[in-house]
């Protein structure tokens, strides 16, 4: 059962942080390997990230990365438009995730990994809505999707920027 943690950000915020996140307690890794492996996953400027940052910088988009104030701390962001873009990893964000969690509960540490990736699934729906709510446009790729062609992931942001742009103009204000 994932341990609850519960962290204030900043005293007097508005912002509290609470996880579900899986313990460790208990577990141990598959194998020295794995865990070097897994160990040197990164969470930003992934190779399936600077590609994508590489199209998008071809179509002539500038944008902001990383920005901590946003939730999620989207892996790029056009702050005029209010477009958040975020370069899933196929694995750590559950794509496929019926075949992937079937596979997993034959693995080491199944109990782990089954929490761990659940739980990334409902913070990744969790920072969505938040975004959504606070009147951002948010757009998901997954890593396989951008490494295959990363033009194809631009041209979905690229889009994305158009449709916010146009439903920008149309509001009355």
């Amino acid at each position: 059962m994932p341990a609850k943690r519960s962290t204030n950000l900043k005293k007097g915020s508005s912002r509290q942080r609470v996880t579900n996140a899986p313990s460790y307690s208990g577990l141990q890794p598959a194998s020295r390997n794995a865990s070097r492996v897994k160990s040197r996953n990164r969470s930003a400027n992934t190779r399936a990230e600077l590609q994508l940052r590489k199209a998008l910088s071809s179509l002539g988009l500038r944008y902001r990365l990383h920005v901590a104030r946003l939730p999620g701390r989207p892996d790029v962001v056009f702050i005029r438009s209010r477009v958040a873009v975020f370069c899933d990893g196929d694995f750590w964000h559950g794509r496929k995730w019926r075949t992937r969690r079937s596979r997993l509960q034959t693995g080491a540490n199944a109990r782990y990994w089954i929490d761990k990736i659940s739980y990334n699934i409902a913070r990744d729906k969790r920072q969505t809505n938040a975004l959504r709510r606070a009147g951002w446009l948010v757009v998901r790729v997954w890593e396989t999707d951008v490494l295959r062609d990363p033009r194809s992931a631009a041209n979905k942001v690229w889009k994305a920027l158009n449709h916010e742009a146009r439903r920008r103009r149309r509001r009355p204000g």
